[in-house]
């Protein structure tokens, strides 16, 4: 068993309103049952999700937070305008974002964005991914699935990460329960991140400085489904996330 992974080449500095799928379907043949892995950076410029700082109001609990923790009050408001909860405040912001994926600063980048802009994540990935899915196959006449990444550091070691923020046509994990191991004993708890498998090698991929590529076709690797999926399908479910717990009690220790 094998599968390719290719960076698409040529893809343009991406602007508000440009077509991503017209672009990626310029530059690369797609076939049926890609996987087309897509860096949400350029998904958010082409949705428009860019603003300015100073354009920012800082609101009252983002000005209390900016007290306790000595940053700017007008990107905790940006940070918390696309959060649900915010778990840690400091040395750095862990929220969890109204899509429901957990990381720092609620995905607000500073980084691939011209000087004095910063970008929002897409508001509703899923959303996001679908669209571009139902544009790219109708372009190619092709059976697509879409991943929308971002890069997440991990709670326990050094480094980022690809990331699934969003999918299309694509079941996000594999469970192996029921299944039995080499020796014959049947799985009980094996899950496989899937999503978050190909979003990780699409970034070996896909870089993180100047001369990155944020389209990666994943070929060869049929996981192609045809109903609706959805990213929330990976989120552990709050009475299991013991880590939320742990942290949700030592902000009640702290206040």
């Amino acid at each position: 068993m094998k599968f390719e992974a290719i960076a698409v080449e040529n893809i343009p500095l991406i602007h508000t309103g440009d077509d991503l799928p017209s672009i990626i379907c310029k530059n690369l043949e797609l076939q049926d049952r890609d996987i087309v892995i897509i860096a949400s950076t350029i998904v958010a410029k082409a949705e428009g999700e860019i603003f300015r700082l100073e354009n920012i109001t800082p609101g009252k609990t983002a000005l209390e937070m900016a007290a306790r923790n000595g940053k700017d009050a007008r990107f905790i408001q940006a940070v918390l305008s696309r959060s649900r909860e915010v778990l840690v405040e400091k040395p750095f912001m862990l929220v969890t974002t109204l899509a429901g994926h957990t990381c720092v600063n609620a995905g607000v980048d500073e980084s691939n964005i011209e000087d004095g802009f910063l970008l929002y994540p897409p508001e509703n990935p899923d959303a996001s991914a679908s669209r571009l899915g139902n544009n790219l196959e109708k372009l190619s006449k092709k059976k697509l699935s879409v991943i929308v990444t971002d890069t997440n550091g991990r709670a326990f070691k050094i480094g980022q990460t690809g990331a699934a923020i969003g999918i299309y046509k694509i079941k996000p994990v594999k469970r192996w329960i029921g299944e039995k191991d080499l020796f014959g004993k049947v799985l009980e708890v094996t899950e496989e991140a899937v999503a978050d498998e190909l979003a990780g090698a699409a970034n070996l991929l896909m870089g993180e400085g100047a001369g990155g590529t944020p389209v990666v076709v994943i070929r060869g690797f049929d996981y192609y489904c045809e109903e609706e999926t959805y990213i929330k399908e990976m989120y552990r479910p709050e009475e299991l996330d013991i880590i939320k717990k742990g942290l949700r009690c030592l902000q009640n220790r702290v206040e």
